[in-house]
């Protein structure tokens, strides 16, 4: 799907605050995610983009105007030039997700219009290094481009998720998950391996962003999306924005629940992390389930397996009381539990409301809606997908 001719796309620059320029990017920008949020196959008029981003219908036809002129948006003559319809471009370009986990790493490849077009996955070293992993995040974006007869330079940027802390500037903080990035200018060493811009972040914040855009967050301003799986993190969306402070904001796997209980992966002891991860679950169960996966210790959870059921549980009230401390801090009006712990459903969710109820003020505590994720292991890879859109803008006159 190369890019339509005379189609003019880059990256985000962003112009001097104040200026004319910046302004006219800032409507820009606003015209194109009111056309990158519709749903598939939704008509979007001029009048339709001028309601929801409150622009004047001139400046909106101006812009469509611009838009068109260079490629990124397609037109439908309707009734009354605020009746046309306006959709983005199909050939105006394309974007990449990916997201590493501690086993796997998955690739998406989607429109410009936010629509996944492919993607695919492939099992991986938990021990692998950076460029190993890139390498192979790379064979899977080439194999989904082919397919799609499309060549690299029609991907405008990349975005790409890791279940580790990252500091502002790009770098990998500390990861017991993915020990062969630590240290790693992440954005940087992706970026000359994919040839194209990168923007790196947290699996949980890109789960976040995907599931208060399309999935269980959407409505919500005020949203915290926590990732259960080898490890505990979390993304805070407050005031309908993705929150991440000096860079690593969300790590509340490692708050502390017992100064004297088991050591964690990062070197204290009795954090969150420890009571609750899907590999602590397994292990507490090795002997009555080897081998098994969390899927299967769900199942046999399912069916009144016991010991099964008590560790879930378990776990989801020590859940519970982790987000008692974030909704007392934050006043979320959603919580959305995702990773592979959310495949747990309501058991999980009964055991958490019961943390909840114990540790949270009481009024935070009922207000809150809580919430499985509903995007599933694709959650990171999406937001990944969206964080890619976020930075690319057309290049106009």
């Amino acid at each position: 799907m190369p890019a339509m001719p005379g189609t003019s796309v880059k990256a985000v620059t962003t112009p001097p605050p104040g200026s004319t320029s910046s302004l006219r990017v800032a409507n820009q920008r606003r015209v194109i995610k009111v056309l990158q949020n519709a749903q598939t196959g939704q008509l979007v008029t001029q009048a339709d983009i001028a309601r929801a981003t409150r622009l004047a219908p001139a400046t909106v036809s101006s812009i469509v105007r611009e838009l068109h002129a260079a490629g990124f948006v397609e037109t439908t003559a309707g009734a009354g030039r605020r009746g046309t319809s306006v959709r983005i471009a199909r050939g105006a370009g394309l974007v990449v997700g990916i997201d590493f986990g501690h086993e796997h790493v998955r690739v998406a490849v989607g429109e410009l219009a936010g629509r996944i077009l492919a993607e695919t996955s492939r099992q991986i070293s938990p021990t692998h290094t950076c460029e190993e992993g890139l390498e192979i995040a790379t064979d899977l974006r080439d194999k989904l481009l082919s397919n799609l007869e499309a060549g690299p330079d029609s991907v405008l940027a990349i975005g790409l998720g890791l279940p580790a802390p990252i500091g502002a500037d790009g770098l990998v903080v500390s990861s017991s998950i993915l020990p062969g990035w630590v240290g790693v200018k992440a954005d940087e060493v992706a970026a000359e391996r994919l040839g194209k811009p990168v923007i790196i972040d947290n699996d949980a914040n890109l789960g976040a962003i995907a599931e208060h855009r399309r999935g269980a967050g959407m409505g919500h301003r005020d949203m915290v999306y926590v990732k259960v799986s080898s490890g505990v993190g979390a993304g805070l969306i407050i005031d309908g924005r993705l929150f991440r402070g000096g860079g690593t904001a969300g790590e509340i796997g490692h708050l502390t629940l017992d100064e004297s209980g088991p050591v964690c992966r990062c070197g204290n002891r009795g954090c969150l992390e420890v009571y609750t991860s899907v590999v602590t679950i397994k292990e507490l169960l090795a002997v009555q389930h080897p081998n098994a996966t969390f899927a299967e210790i769900v199942a046999a959870a399912r069916v009144a397996h016991s010991a099964s059921r008590r560790v879930i549980e378990d776990a989801g009230r020590q859940l519970g009381w982790g987000m008692a401390m974030v909704a007392n801090l934050l006043n979320p009006s959603c919580l959305v539990i995702g990773g592979d712990m959310a495949q747990a459903g309501d058991m999980l969710l009964d055991a958490i409301s019961v943390g909840l109820r114990r540790h949270a003020l009481g009024s935070l505590g009922a207000a809150v809606e809580l919430r499985t994720a509903v995007l599933g292991d694709r959650a990171s890879v999406l937001g990944a997908l969206l964080l890619a859109l976020d930075s690319v803008e057309p290049a106009l006159p």
